[in-house]
């Protein structure tokens, strides 16, 4: 089952944020960043999957399979996670993965860690631009900042570019030291935010 409120993971509280300062324009109603539900799992798969097609066209082909069989890996992991979606106007619109720390987001691939690590931020491609990526991101961040966790890793490739941005606009820099590589794939780079130290990360 996918947690959600009531499971035994607890990555700090459960309250709904809203968020209203980019899409007001586009919506009647705030954006919500809130943890998913079991009759969310369906709409987030088809959601994530969307989102990161486009990469189909962008990578070689090899790197593509190796990427899209981590995604499906990833979308069926339950333990050691709280996904997060984001709803706008009643529907889902993006998600994202938070792994709780030394919960092995990369199973084997990747060497372990003592802090949470984000994975799988997606958005809805007809919603892009509304600043949905960065909302969940900042609710990962607060999450993590609430169990008192030092830092927060995700991974990420150079074909990941626009995400990349993001995250380096938001303080995120590079770890090689986390840095691993599938068979065929591109290096997924490791990146990380330092939470124990001040930071003010420039608007995009």
């Amino acid at each position: 089952m996918m947690p959600g409120a009531d499971d035994s993971l607890s990555i700090g509280s459960t309250a709904i944020v809203t968020v209203t300062d980019r899409i007001s324009h586009v919506s009647t109603h705030p954006l919500s960043i809130r943890p998913a539900r079991p009759t969310d799992r369906s709409a987030i798969a088809r959601l994530t999957l969307a989102a990161y097609r486009e990469y189909a066209s962008v990578m070689l082909p090899d790197a593509w399979h190796a990427a899209d069989q981590a995604i499906r890996a990833s979308l069926a992991v339950d333990s050691g996670v709280t996904r997060l979606v984001a709803e706008l106007d009643g529907r889902v619109v993006g998600s994202a993965a938070l792994h709780a720390p030394d919960a092995a987001a990369y199973g084997d691939l990747a060497s372990a860690t003592s802090w949470p690590e984000l994975r799988l931020v997606a958005v809805d491609p007809a919603e892009r631009g509304r600043g949905i990526a960065r909302a969940l991101v900042e609710e990962c961040i607060r999450r993590a900042r609430a169990i008192g966790a030092t830092a927060l890793g995700l991974h990420t490739s150079r074909s990941m570019r626009a995400a990349r941005q993001l995250y380096e606009r938001m303080g995120f820099v590079r770890d090689p030291e986390h840095d691993f590589q599938l068979p065929g794939s591109e290096l997924v780079e490791g990146y990380l935010l330092r939470l124990d130290v001040s930071a003010s990360p420039s608007e995009p």
